[in-house]
């Protein structure tokens, strides 16, 4: 008797089971997110199909997309089946999903409120691992011009060049500006240096006539609004 064959290849599933011919079939909301990483990953290992393999990695972040997104290559690879080729191909559809996200946000880019700024600048500062400085430039309604890099940092801090903001900000014909960083411990409580600085720059605005109209600290769920706890 011929000993029976156990394969772990999505190949052998039913047709109705398999990622790409179920989003064909049923369309892309009737994935779950671990066949959609399946479908990413395009094969699994020699014992574990690409569906199981997917799962075991969104079990490692507790089913958390922007955990996984905070995943370098080299933790991917970590995971037995993940080469790096594979490791790339998570990192980029997931940078691609953020990037939409904040198309979205700034099809309508008017601020109104530090919620809004919160909906902007979260794909961008939510999930990262390390500090950045951003600046928001508003026209005379309000209306964001452009955004822009300031700087990059570490773990617990960025360098901030006032001369290098407001130089940007008169380039844009900028009348207002909204500073944006992140605190990636999570913690939203602006530190003494941050008050600091936040304090230097609206010194640097007045007399330049460009108004700071809020200085907003991001983390993945939450933020703080300096103009909202009126310190400006």
């Amino acid at each position: 008797m011929k000993p029976i064959k156990t394969t772990f290849s999505i190949k052998d599933w039913k047709e109705d089971d398999r990622p790409r011919e179920k989003l064909i079939l049923k369309g892309k909301t009737s994935l779950s997110d671990a066949e959609l990483i399946a479908i990413l990953l395009g094969s699994g290992s020699k014992n574990e199909s690409a569906v199981a393999l997917a799962k075991r990695i969104l079990r490692s972040v507790d089913q958390n997309l922007a955990s996984l997104a905070r995943l370098s290559v080299e933790d991917l690879m970590h995971f037995k089946g993940i080469g790096q080729a594979k490791a790339v191909a998570i990192i980029t559809a997931l940078e691609l999903g953020k990037r939409r996200r904040l198309e979205k946000a700034l099809e309508t880019p008017k601020i109104t409120s530090s919620a809004k700024v919160f909906e902007i600048m979260q794909p961008l500062l939510g999930d990262l691992s390390h500090e950045e400085f951003w600046v928001l430039f508003l026209n005379n309604y309000n209306k964001v011009i452009d955004t822009f890099q300031l700087s990059k940092g570490g773990l617990t801090g960025t360098l901030v060049d006032t001369r290098v903001l407001f130089n940007q900000a008169i380039t844009k014909q900028a009348t207002a500006i909204i500073l944006c960083h992140n605190h990636p411990s999570g913690n939203v409580n602006p530190s003494v240096s941050d008050k600091q600085l936040t304090q230097k720059i609206c010194v640097a605005g007045e007399t330049l006539d460009i108004k700071v109209f809020d200085h907003v600290i991001i983390t993945e769920k939450a933020y703080f609004s300096f103009a909202d706890n009126s310190l400006l």
